[in-house]
């Protein structure tokens, strides 16, 4: 993967990326551990639709949000502490919640919101990969180790199967083992990269520093509308294909797996691609694919071909999006500031990943239709597609001149 060699202590960046994408998926599969039981708690506990939806909200706003000063704290302490820390720290949610915490919403709720600590490890990866790993291949690397978004794959696949054979605490208490073992080998095993640039400045001034930077914002915009787009989708998909075309529960749910699975591939392939010809040009050409995808579905085409086609395309490219506006970030934000940005970038998308269900449901009940839904989104796309074209490639082009001129 790699030309750099070991370093004195014997690691390569081979063994830390492969331990970075661990660990951020079994923390990811414990973030989502309470989403694939939302209709478990709803009938046993007597919540409303909304209440529901809450409930599974509160670990994502929270998982995304505090990213940002999880980021920031990255960039001060290295992964080689954050990643134990993160990944000890939220053993303590899920053990409540296995234990204690399923007789009531409030408890939920209480446990629900600390399980977001899982979701705040993408932001301590990102710096730690990007340290470890030459200019030239950092794509590829952060790509890779956005793969491990996958882990909320493992708790859609286990969690209800595991209450269903072994009780309620069962895949609570398997993941906080996980947890357990993964946070003592992080400690054990993980070190941060030979010369990685530290910061030094206070955490309030190195935020407000990250603010001022153009890439963050324009970061920002990519990932809500990449990123953003997978986990509307990964979320919305299931209702959309049984209230759209009629498809059974089980049918609509595989659909939905081979969509975030193709996303998930094609996360690394972004950055590979960022590193051979660009971050740009590979955002340039994703943003034309989900325009064009997402104005042929809100023409509600057949599903079969048609449909299908339109919706794994537009998977692939929110998932090589993904992996290549990191490769974007990796090569124009300043070193010391990687982890700040990346946590602002990072809850950016998940926030995301919040307005277009709504904004569907919306559509939906007012014209019986999800085709405006979708062409907003293909007109979001082009406007994104521009900003690409226009802004950022001249951000990109400017950074990576001061970068050549330093060499």
């Amino acid at each position: 993967m790699t030309n750099v060699p070991a370093t004195p202590h014997g690691r390569t960046p081979a063994l830390m990326l492969g331990l970075a994408t661990l660990g951020f998926a079994v923390n990811f599969w414990a973030w989502a551990l309470l989403s694939p039981l939302g209709p478990r708690f709803k009938e046993l506990l007597g919540l409303s639709a909304g209440q529901q939806a809450l409930l599974v909200a509160v670990p994502v706003i929270v998982g995304s949000l505090g990213r940002i000063p999880v980021g920031a704290l990255t960039d001060r302490f290295g992964g080689r502490v954050m990643f134990p820390l993160i990944s000890a720290a939220t053993i303590v949610p899920v053990l409540f919640i296995g234990v204690a915490g399923q007789t009531s919403l409030a408890a939920l709720l209480v446990g629900g919101f600390f399980l977001g600590i899982g979701g705040t490890v993408f932001a301590v990866g990102v710096p730690f990969v990007n340290a470890w790993f030459p200019p030239r291949r950092r794509g590829f690397a952060v790509g890779v180790f956005g793969a491990g978004m996958g882990g909320t794959a493992i708790s859609a696949l286990t969690t209800v199967p595991l209450v269903r054979s072994g009780g309620s605490a069962t895949p609570f208490l398997i993941t906080a083992a996980v947890l357990a073992a993964y946070a003592v080998v992080a400690w054990l095993v993980l070190r941060d990269a030979p010369g990685r640039s530290v910061a030094t400045q206070p955490l309030l001034t190195r935020m407000a520093a990250t603010v001022k930077l153009p890439i963050t914002w324009q970061a920002c915009v990519l990932y809500a509308v990449a990123f953003g787009g997978y986990v509307a989708f990964s979320v919305y998909l299931p209702a959309y294909l049984q209230t759209g075309y009629g498809l059974e529960q089980a049918d609509a749910a595989n659909r939905m797996a081979g969509f975030v699975v193709l996303a998930v591939l094609a996360r690394p392939l972004g950055g590979w691609l960022s590193d051979r010809v660009g971050p740009v040009p590979v955002l340039t050409g994703v943003f034309v694919v989900i325009a064009v995808s997402a104005g042929v579905q809100a023409l509600t085409p057949g599903l079969m071909p048609v449909g299908t086609i339109a919706f794994l395309t537009m998977a692939a490219a929110l998932g090589a999006g993904s992996g290549a506006t990191f490769a974007l970030v990796a090569q124009v934000a300043p070193a010391d500031k990687v982890g700040t940005v990346t946590g602002l970038v990072g809850a950016a998308g998940g926030l995301g990943g919040f307005v277009p269900p709504l904004v569907m449901g919306f559509v939906y009940g007012r014209l019986g239709s999800y085709g405006l839904g979708l062409a907003l989104l293909a007109v979001t796309a082009a406007l994104t597609l521009a900003l690409t074209a226009t802004v950022i490639r001249s951000v990109a082009g400017r950074r990576t001149a001061e970068q050549a001129g330093a060499r």
